[in-house]
């Protein structure tokens, strides 16, 4: 039997950030993870990832990407209608 946390924020939500390096910045909810409980946002918590080639005449590169939030650290701003 799996929980799933029971979440105050739906997909296309604004959220502000209330803890953690990106507080008082606001996105919008693009993914929900209720068995984790966590969220990503739009334009918040970017980490990046370093790709080796894996080819010789392949060129490595630098990935930027959001990675999730807990819900617990955002407030809801405005709902979509």
């Amino acid at each position: 039997m799996s929980k799933t946390a029971k979440m105050h924020v739906k997909i296309g939500d604004t959220v502000k950030i209330i803890s953690g390096f990106d507080k008082n910045k606001t996105g919008e909810v693009l993914k929900l993870y209720k068995k984790t409980g966590k969220i990503i946002v739009k334009g918040i918590n970017f980490k990046y990832k370093h790709i080796k080639p894996n080819t010789e005449n392949e060129v490595g590169e630098i990935k930027q990407f959001e990675a999730p939030i807990h819900h617990s650290n955002v407030k809801l701003t405005s709902k979509e209608s």
